[in-house]
């Protein structure tokens, strides 16, 4: 079965709809997002229209939390929380509920999805320590972990070494980031994972920035958050 996974699409919408246009012509048997799917961006009722009627399987994300429950927003950067009380005036009650309703984790397809880890996904901490990343392995049985969060994207095996997913071993993959890249190159990131094969791939693709950035001026949100599209950080 042939997968295409997308994360921390972060309510914008250009992106995600570039992301998904690539998936119709590269062709999947189905699509799961890794969480975030509002947050920073200007077009959050866009994107989840647009999340609910394509992917197969959400997992719950930090923003997607604070937006929908204004729970964590004290946690999140000072623009990240006037774009999380902007999108959540945006979206309707209905759409609320719906992320409000989405589970920290899923397993389907031999596969383990969750947001930022599989160890309290719900603490969403961040994989920068080679010991942290290593003691999720504990936490989940299939053979492949996908996630986002950080933005990043980045293959970790069990196994010093293994670089390159494939049978026999075991991963945590980091599908990085749809909607803001945060590794210096501001294409955006999808994924595509063959169950059968473990053939795995990454794509960069370009979208429409200078849209993005000036919804996110016409919404009056912080220049910041428009500035670092451009900047991949």
């Amino acid at each position: 079965m042939k997968l295409a996974l997308i994360s921390d699409i972060h309510s914008n919408l250009p992106a995600l709809e570039t992301a998904l246009a690539c998936i119709d012509e590269y062709g999947a048997d189905a699509i799961y997002c890794l969480g975030d799917v509002v947050g920073y961006g200007a077009d959050a009722a866009g994107c989840v229209a647009l999340v609910r009627e394509r992917c197969a399987g959400v997992v719950l994300g930090n923003h997607d939390e604070a937006v929908a429950l204004e729970r964590g927003l004290e946690y999140l950067p000072k623009e990240a929380q006037i774009a999380a009380l902007h999108n959540r005036a945006q979206l309707s009650e209905e759409q609320r509920q719906y992320l409000a309703g989405l589970p920290l984790r899923l397993e389907v397809h031999g596969c383990t999805f969750v947001h930022a880890t599989p160890f309290q996904p719900e603490a969403w901490i961040r994989l920068d320590t080679y010991q942290t990343a290593q003691l999720q392995f504990e936490h989940f049985t299939t053979d492949v972990c996908f996630l986002g969060h950080t933005h990043i994207p980045a293959v970790m095996s069990n196994r010093l070494g293994v670089l390159r997913v494939r049978r026999g071993h075991r991963f945590l993959i980091n599908v990085g980031s749809v909607g803001q890249p945060r590794d210096g190159n501001p294409r955006l990131c999808v994924a595509f994972f063959d169950t059968e094969t473990f053939a795995y791939e990454l794509l960069r693709l370009p979208y429409d920035v200078e849209r993005a950035a000036a919804r996110i001026e016409a919404e009056g949100l912080p220049t910041s958050l428009a500035r670092r599209l451009k900047l991949g950080r």
